[in-house]
């Protein structure tokens, strides 16, 4: 296809310096949008009105806009209007208020990353029933250095109910504990508040469980104490990166003991060159209204994905 015009929302932030730098690569002219952008750049302030006016004039001029912000502002969605809008949150209400607020003519790719977005992908690609029921597993590098809103993002978990939970009953983030197989052999993981079942599985009648776990299982207990008691939540802003870069996610058919798991080295890079690569999509296949990285990226195309292994794994009861 012919090179794009992107506007990256964040750009000097880990995530969307990974989107950029993937955009570019390709060709692609990419215009970087923060409050203190490098030489080129846009200056806006999102979080003013007088900042969105400056990024809707800028989004009129774009192919297609990518927000890698973290700041979870469901005006940027207005400002853009009806340019694409590939937005990388995990907030499962922020994506329900992004479902529900596209322009006429406009689309918006809901959860562009790693959990919800490659995540997303290999839970629709086990074929899964109505009925059935898939486990999403999410296991993050603890040594990874994140930015302020990934950090916010975790200490928000504590004791808050999970959104969109399949369960009638009310299930609390990193409370209730699972052991699942990875490569280290059997790990406990949480559950946590990623957005799969929102955006693929109750709209496909499947009931998805997302499970969170650090690669250290120091990191892990940590958590588990937080979700027991939420207070203690604030004390991750300041602990140490124990742990490694590395990151895997997989998707588990209980029915069928089927499952897919994708992995790579370091986070913020994955997640933007995910977004990227969905920014891409958005415009080649005129995407209109809300969709996720399951509905126009399949596994092959992860698989495409610098540095993002993906494989299958053996039948697990």
């Amino acid at each position: 296809m012919s090179h794009l015009s992107v506007l990256v929302l964040g750009s000097r932030g880990a995530v969307g310096a990974a989107a950029a730098h993937a955009l570019r690569a390709d060709g692609h002219a990419v215009i970087e949008v923060s409050r203190s952008p490098q030489r080129g750049g846009l200056a806006a302030d999102v979080t003013t009105p007088e900042g969105r006016d400056v990024l809707a004039d800028a989004a009129r001029r774009a192919d297609v806009v990518i927000d890698a912000s973290g700041l979870e502002i469901a005006d940027v969605q207005d400002a853009v209007g009806s340019t694409p809008l590939v937005d990388v949150s995990a907030t499962a209400s922020h994506l329900a208020r992004l479902a529900g607020g596209v322009a006429e003519g406009g689309a918006v790719l809901l959860g562009a990353g790693i959990a919800p977005g490659i995540s997303t992908v290999l839970a629709k690609a086990l074929g899964a029933a109505p009925g059935d029921d898939v486990d999403v597993t999410v296991m993050l590098g603890a040594g990874e250095h994140h930015g302020a809103a990934a950090v916010e993002w975790t200490v928000r978990l504590a004791g808050t109910p999970i959104y969109a939970a399949p369960e009638t009953e009310q299930i609390v983030n990193l409370r209730a504990a699972r052991r699942f197989h990875s490569v280290s052999g059997r790990r406990t993981y949480l559950r946590a508040d990623f957005p799969d079942d929102l955006l693929w599985g109750s709209p496909s009648a499947v009931a998805v469980r997302s499970w969170l776990a650090l690669d250290s299982r120091v990191a892990t207990a940590a958590l588990r104490i937080v979700g027991a008691f939420p207070p203690l939540a604030p004390a991750l802003r300041r602990a140490p990166h124990l742990g490694t870069s590395r990151w895997r996610v997989g998707a588990v058919h209980r029915q069928s003991g089927q499952r897919l798991s994708a992995w790579g080295d370091g986070q913020s890079i994955a997640t933007g060159r995910a977004a990227a690569l969905a920014a891409i999509r958005m415009v080649e296949r005129h995407v209109r209204g809300a969709v996720t990285m399951a509905d126009i990226v399949g596994v092959d195309d992860i698989r495409g994905i610098a540095g993002v292994g993906v494989d299958r794994g053996a039948t697990v009861h």
